[in-house]
Parts: structure tokens; sequence; C-alpha cells
């Protein structure tokens, strides 16, 4: 595991992650694309979370097993957190000091449009896959 520190981009929130997987994940489903204008690559942050500033932190409720955080003030995209286990998943450009990590997994595959793809070879989960792995989570 590995961990770092990172802020938005006008400073008003500071994150450190004690537990950041080194193996990153890409959701390529219409909320993550339409969030961040391309796929949500995400490190896995586990609960050991810290932030500075978390009254400049506004959450939208994204789907029944997850909300996503902001900055209230630059609109920098925080997190993706799941409801029921705390966890936190957060863009892995968010970390720039962040070294040795490997795309591991890709989720809701089939929803990637295909004007991109990944030469990285990933397991992958589709929407119906992951709709069944979240069923027996919330």
């Amino acid at each position: 595991m590995l961990n770092a520190k990172a802020s938005c981009l006008c400073g008003n929130v500071k994150i450190t992650a004690n537990e950041i997987n080194p193996k990153f994940t890409v959701c390529h489903c219409d909320s993550c694309r339409v969030w961040g204008g391309a796929p949500f690559f995400a490190v896995q942050c586990g609960t050991n979370v810290e932030f500075e500033g978390e009254n400049n932190i506004t959450m939208f409720d994204s789907s029944s097993w997850a909300s996503r955080g902001f900055c209230a003030q630059c609109g920098t995209h925080l997190f993706y957190k799941l409801k029921t286990s705390g966890e936190y998943n957060m863009p892995v450009g968010f970390f720039q000091d962040l070294t040795d990590l490997t795309m591991d997994m890709q989720y809701f595959s089939d929803q990637r449009p295909a004007y991109y793809c990944f030469s990285n070879q990933t397991k992958e989960m589709t929407k119906a896959e992951i709709m069944e792995y979240f069923a027996n989570k919330i």
C-alpha cells in the first residue's frame, strides 16, 4: 500500500490517503464519463483518508451505492465514496507523486465508447457484472 497527499486546484481541500492500492481501475460508465468528460481513472484508498477543509466539500448521491465529492470552490473532483463500506476511490492524477501504478481493472467495459481503447491488458467487468456485484453490497 502507498500513501500520498494532494489538494484541490484552489487548495481549500487537502487530502491524505494512507492506504492507496497501486493497482488502479478505470470506469467507463455513463456517470463517470459525464462527471469528468472521460473515463474515471481511480485509485482505491480504503477508509483511512484524512481531510482538511471539509467544509469546502460538496457531496452528490450519484447512485444507490455511492456518492461523489468535489470542492465547492473550484470544482475539483475529489472522490467517489461507497456508501456501505465508506471506502474512497480518488482520481489517479490527483496524487502526482505516485509511481509504480498498474491499470488492473476496467469497469462497465460494455459501455466504453468505440472512439477510445487502451492497450493495457486488464480484467474487465460489464454493467451486468457490476450490478450483480453491488446488489450484494447495498
